[in-house]
Formats: C-alpha cells, sequence, structure tokens
C-alpha cells in the first residue's frame, strides 16, 4: 500500500451520529498510552495528523480519516485511564459500542496491546468484548523496540496466552520508531481492498463466454 493521500474527515462526540460512509473501515482501539495515535500517524506517513499526547485520555471523540479516497482509519477513544470518572469511562464505552454497532462498513477492529506487559484486565475484557460484537480482533503488539529481537517470541506468546486468544489469531509485532510491522499491516489491508474488487472482476470473468457467443453469431 502507498499512501497517496490523508485527510481528518469526520469527528464524532458522544452525540454524534455515526456517519454512514461508503468505503471500508478499519477501527484501532487500545488503552490510554498505548500508542494508537504513533501507530496510525506512522500507517498515514504523517507525524501528527493524528494528535499524540503525553497525557492519557485526552482522546474522547472517534476520528474518522479518510486514506486515499479508498478506506478510512478509525480512531476510538482510548480505554482504561486510571484518573478518568466512571462516567466519563461509561460514555466513552457507549461511543465505542454505538458505533460497532452501527458501523456498516468495519472490516476489521485492530486491538493494540503493549508487547512489554502481560495484557491488562481490561485488554481481555476489550478483546472478549470485540469478540462478543462479531469481530474477531487483529492484535497489534506495540513498542517492540523496548524490548530484545530475541524475546519477541516468548512476549508474543505471553500476549496470545494471556488473552486467550481465539486460534490463528494474527498478531503483529509493532515499532513507532522504526515502523518495523507496518508491512504486514498494509499487506492486511490491501488483501481487502482486492477482495473487494474481486466481485467486479468475478463478474466480468463470468460475462466474458457469453460476450464471445455474441461474437461469434454476428461474425456468422
Amino acid at each position: 500500500m502507498i499512501i497517496k493521500d490523508v485527510s481528518l474527515e469526520t469527528v464524532c462526540g458522544i452525540t454524534s451520529a455515526i456517519p454512514e460512509n461508503e468505503h471500508m473501515e478499519f477501527a484501532f482501539a487500545g488503552k490510554s498510552n498505548v500508542g494508537k495515535s504513533s501507530l496510525i500517524n506512522g500507517l498515514m506517513n504523517r507525524k501528527a495528523l493524528a494528535r499524540t499526547s503525553a497525557s492519557p485520555g485526552k482522546t474522547q471523540t472517534i476520528n474518522f480519516y479518510h486514506i486515499n479516497g479508498q478506506l478510512y482509519f478509525v480512531d476510538l477513544p482510548g480505554y482504561g485511564y486510571a484518573k478518568a470518572n466512571e462516567e466519563e469511562k461509561a460514555k466513552w464505552g457507549k461511543m465505542i459500542e454505538n458505533y460497532l454497532h452501527r458501523s456498516r462498513q468495519l472490516k476489521v477492529v485492530f486491538l493494540l496491546v503493549d508487547i512489554r506487559h502481560e495484557p491488562s484486565g481490561n485488554d481481555r475484557l476489550m478483546y472478549d468484548w470485540i469478540l462478543h460484537q462479531g469481530f474477531e480482533p487483529v492484535i497489534i503488539a506495540t513498542k517492540l523496540d523496548k524490548i530484545k529481537r530475541s524475546q519477541v517470541p516468548k512476549h508474543v506468546k505471553m500476549i496470545r496466552e494471556g488473552l486467550k486468544a481465539v486460534k490463528n489469531t494474527v498478531i503483529i509485532p509493532y515499532s513507532a520508531m522504526t515502523k518495523q510491522g507496518r508491512e504486514e499491516i498494509y499487506a492486511l489491508l490491501d488483501s481487502y481492498l482486492e477482495e473487494q474488487n474481486l466481485p467486479e472482476q468475478n463478474l466480468q470473468e463470468q460475462n466474458l463466454p457469453e460476450r464471445n457467443k455474441e461474437e461469434e453469431d454476428t461474425d456468422k
């Protein structure tokens, strides 16, 4: 995937209606300060379009980034911020739930988990909740550059077991510093774009013999 055009198209607050987009949506969920904005900026090849903050819990909206006129990255509010009051947490949770229920174009939920640590209780709850909504999340293990290369398989296993991930769950280690893991994510996005184009291609292939027959009849 080559990123040519990116724009922040829609920002949804607590009372906002979820937009009815025509293109596929790929959502990003994760606890506060896990590196979600850094990942989205890295994928978009932008330094600061998705705002990062040293203070966790700042993202209180759902942000829709239109990519190449083909798809959307959807930045969901961070969860698990300890200093947020229960009312705020409930509102953010309702926003996410509302989006997962109402979006007609959502294809994949990327769940970000810090590769350095065992998944938190909130991580496990979010993973199970996404499954319950009918999606099988792709796990992005962030902060890859913070551990040694030799530790990666052990930590990936730790995350898989900690989440009690279903069989064949995809886990992609990612570094915001080196962008390692970005090509794997691009490949997954490309596979969905290719799949979207298949019906039209198949229709053309199915109609091809009929067109040839018509041409033969004309020749006669």
